[in-house]
């Protein structure tokens, strides 16, 4: 097992390297890093993405400078494009003074863009020119300042289909995609969740003033047991809540704060059996239908997962690793989100439908 951990942050404090599929990651973590490669790093959000790009940063010949990180999604077209590339006093209503941008300020070092995929598609165009060029230009001015930084970038979304819905560019997807770490959701690794909660236990209880603190192993099966659907940031965040639970220097399965039965996983042993059980359907379907099964199975899957996530767009869209506005146009295609007319003047469906959008046609 290997811990990789920083000092505290807004998101998980730290990515375990326990399972077999994240110690093969990080085998391959460790054979890129050196280089001066941009790469893409893909996972749910919770994952760890920004961990693992600071751990690429680490192990670069660029260690030594500074590492900064920038939520494309975190702010407006306009905002992102003075905060990514700088821009001149007066170049906006409130530009008082000249600024750098982040492309400087990681001059020498790193840059981790995470949500790549939110960026407006005419700021996709500048940075396109900026990673071929490597250079920037501020906003206000016309005069190239000269930038060495290493671009890693982030998403949690699908960019083949962003590609194909004319939602991002393809020539910018190639310039930051020469090397891909994907990154598994918790529930596909599980060999990291009790490492991770042994690790979170020691951190809090360190900071709470506790002494050693004992996992119960009714309190350990139920964490091994539960899907993680928030991933490592949700399993932080109940171990801390448990610690502040807890009595006696133990954590019980009490005082874990987990939604019931329904939306725990199967435990690891249980795989080979559920994948059987698919593969016996999946074989009946075949010879049942005999044609059009992929589209069978897409739309039987997605209706699912709808009900898995208790009819949440965004949720299901997080699950099945789709974009929010493709899933949602297939439920309409199903007939599983009926549109709200009602926004238009329309008659709409009944408001307490939980399936119902509202949306302007």
């Amino acid at each position: 097992m290997q811990l990789v951990s920083w000092p505290p942050a807004p998101r998980a404090e730290a990515h375990v390297f326990a399972d077999a599929k994240s110690l093969a990651l990080l085998a391959h973590l460790e054979k890129v890093a050196p280089s001066e490669a941009s790469i893409l790093i893909i996972g749910e959000t919770g994952t760890g993405k920004e961990l693992v790009a600071r751990q690429v940063h680490a192990l670069s010949h660029r260690r030594a400078g500074r590492f900064v990180a920038v939520n494309c999604g975190a702010f407006s077209e306009a905002l992102v494009d003075a905060e990514l590339f700088g821009h001149e006093k007066g170049a906006f209503t409130g530009a008082l003074a000249a600024k750098a941008g982040w492309f400087e300020e990681a001059d020498g070092g790193t840059l981790f863009l995470d949500e790549i995929g939110d960026l407006p598609m005419s700021l996709q165009v500048k940075l396109l020119r900026v990673l071929q060029e490597r250079e920037v230009v501020r906003l206000g001015s016309r005069r190239p300042i000269p930038i060495d930084v290493r671009v890693l970038a982030a998403t949690n979304k699908r960019l083949d289909e962003a590609i194909a819905a004319g939602q991002f560019r393809k020539d910018l997807y190639y310039r930051l995609n020469v090397v891909t770490l994907q990154l598994l959701p918790l529930h596909r690794r599980p060999g990291d969740i009790l490492p991770l909660a042994a690790h979170f236990i020691r951190r809090y209880g360190e900071r709470l003033g506790y002494g050693d603190v004992a996992l119960e192993p009714d309190a350990a099966q139920r964490l091994a047991a539960y899907g993680w659907p928030g991933n490592i940031r949700e399993l932080e965040n109940v171990i801390h809540h448990a610690l502040l639970v807890s009595q006696d220097g133990t954590i019980r399965a009490a005082d874990l704060h987990l939604p019931g039965g329904d939306a725990a996983a199967a435990p690891a042993a249980m795989d080979e059996t559920a994948d059987n059980q698919l593969q016996r359907a999946l074989q009946r379907l075949f010879d049942e239908q005999g044609r059009g099964v992929h589209e069978t199975v897409e739309d039987a899957l997605l209706r699912a997962a709808y009900r898995h996530c208790r009819y949440n767009q965004v949720h299901t869209a997080q699950l099945l690793g789709l974009s929010r506005n493709i899933t949602r146009a297939r439920l309409i295609r199903l007939g599983e989100l009926v549109v709200n007319r009602r926004a238009a003047g329309g008659d709409g469906e009944q408001p307490g439908d939980p399936r119902t959008i509202a949306v302007a046609i």
